[in-house]
């Protein structure tokens, strides 16, 4: 497996967002998360890269 999984704190210090953003971003499904067990979330870094691309082409 070759995917990069991020912890919340780690995805909003990528993104530069605060944690009520970040959790509203993968409520809405923007970004795709999984649950590790019962109460561990992570964001595949794939997730993140796909989604600053997308905004990147609607604001072009």
């Amino acid at each position: 497996m070759t995917a990069d999984l991020l912890t919340v704190p780690e995805a909003m210090a990528v993104l530069k967002v605060s944690r009520w953003t970040l959790y509203n971003l993968i409520r809405s499904g923007e970004i795709t998360s999984i649950l590790v067990g019962t109460r561990c979330r992570r964001i595949p870094s794939s997730a993140l890269d796909a989604y600053v691309t997308r905004l990147c082409e609607e604001a072009a």
